[in-house]
């Protein structure tokens, strides 16, 4: 018994455990679309793990500050803009060293207009922004990972790319978010002889810049809480948890999956 107990004790010694898997020590990490919201939050759960951080956004003052708050590298970039998109891994490798962790979480909606209203420059800038902005990216930071022997990708998509909405008119959004699923899926057995993990979040309706009149309107919140199951309601902080486990050797094990945090949503 004495043995026995000593053999267990010697191998749990031996043993990583579970909460190792979160933390990022020495490893660069990009997040995009970091100026507030998700990102910002992203952001600064990457870096409270070890991470060092490249925050990417338009709004540089924005990014200034948080970039002091966690130490980090502020990257200021348009994402509509290809050159831009282009130059954003570059000066991270240069200044912070090659990323094994990208997190693709800037996105917007460029119109409200009902599918067949809208116009071909609102579905090109959407996207533009949302789908070919996140595999460009994926792309630079490809021969990075390649070389580190591990990476991980994780888009921020949406419960649109997953269920119709209908009542609030986004089709091209709902397009480039399940675009990132099929690509989410596609990358990942392309570069999983490298170790290289590829992942999407699908989060429900949190308030955001976007979503804070639906959540400030007493006809939105009863919109949204006759169809969540969970009865509070989100905040980026609730979808930081899934991106922090995906980011890491926690989900050692977990590639090409698109996995919703949606307070219930898409299980109805």
């Amino acid at each position: 018994m004495e043995c026995g107990d000593k053999r267990t004790r010697e191998t749990m010694t031996d043993m990583t455990l579970p909460g190792d898997g979160f933390r990022l020590d020495g490893r660069v990490a990009i997040v995009t679309g970091a100026s507030s919201g998700l990102g910002a939050a992203v952001a600064r759960a990457l870096a409270a793990v070890g991470a060092r951080v490249a925050i990417v956004a338009r709004r540089e003052d924005r990014l200034a500050a948080l970039a002091k708050e966690i130490d980090g590298l502020a990257v200021g970039a348009d994402l509509l803009e290809a050159d831009q998109v282009d130059t954003v891994v570059p000066r991270v490798a240069a200044e912070l060293g090659g990323p094994q962790i990208l997190v693709n979480a800037a996105g917007n909606i460029f119109s409200q207009a009902r599918a067949e209203d809208e116009s071909a420059d609102a579905l090109a800038r959407t996207l533009a922004l949302n789908l070919v902005a996140p595999f460009r990216l994926s792309q630079q930071a490809f021969p990075h990972m390649r070389e580190a022997g591990r990476g991980s990708i994780v888009h921020i998509s949406s419960i649109s790319g997953l269920v119709g909405i209908g009542s609030i008119p986004q089709a091209s959004y709902a397009a480039s978010k399940a675009g990132l699923s099929g690509l989410t899926s596609e990358l990942a057995v392309q570069w999983a002889r490298h170790r290289i993990r590829v992942n999407t979040v699908a989060p429900g309706f949190f308030r955001s810049e976007i979503t804070g009149d639906l959540f400030d309107t007493e006809s939105g919140q009863k919109w949204l809480h006759r169809n969540t199951p969970l009865p509070d309601d989100a905040t980026p902080e609730d979808i930081v948890g899934a991106v922090l486990w995906l980011a890491g050797d926690a989900a050692r094990f977990v590639t090409g999956q698109t996995i919703a945090v949606d307070g219930g949503w898409t299980a109805r």
